[in-house]
């Protein structure tokens, strides 16, 4: 347990420095940092899962998600959330993607945003929108978004949208 705490001090004190960098490039590059941290986010995805089990089903696609933050050590607590106003755990929007609801509770990216009082939303939520995207692309193959429903200071919705 000391281990693993040593591990996320080390990681929450390189979040603070990433914080306090989106804070300072946000002003300067404006929207192309959010288009810019996204795309880096998505490679990043794309590069940790490049040996994770394939598969075609949305709920052990997310559940390999959560094994490849895992095995690099990345603690991003997330579960599937289901309205009780939804019929089902997995929908189909207009476009036919199937979409799922997640909540993001135990999230360093927010910790370290609130310790430096900046808002969330910006480029460094972006960056891991993109991951979670980017690694879901590479386990099912197919276009994956990942947005934000609600911000909150204790959890964030997310709403996952796959391609059909």
């Amino acid at each position: 347990m000391d281990e693993i705490l040593k591990k996320r001090r080390t990681l929450q004190e390189t979040m603070n420095f990433m914080a306090a960098l989106s804070a300072g490039i946000e002003p300067i590059l404006g929207r192309g940092a959010s288009s810019m941290t996204m795309s880096a986010g998505r490679s990043l995805g794309r590069k940790f899962s490049e040996g994770a089990k394939q598969t075609d089903d949305l709920m052990e696609a997310i559940a390999e998600v959560r094994r490849i933050l895992m095995q690099n050590h990345c603690l991003w607590g997330f579960e599937p959330f289901k309205p009780a106003s939804q019929s089902a755990m997995i929908m189909k929007n207009e476009q036919g993607q199937s979409q799922i609801q997640l909540v993001f509770r135990d999230c360093m990216i927010r910790q370290a945003l609130f310790r430096f009082g900046h808002p969330q939303q910006g480029s460094l939520c972006n960056m891991m929108y993109g991951f979670f995207a980017g690694a879901l692309e590479s386990i099912m193959g197919k276009k994956a978004t990942l947005e934000i429903k609600h911000a909150g200071e204790n959890a964030c919705l997310k709403v996952l949208s796959v391609d059909g």
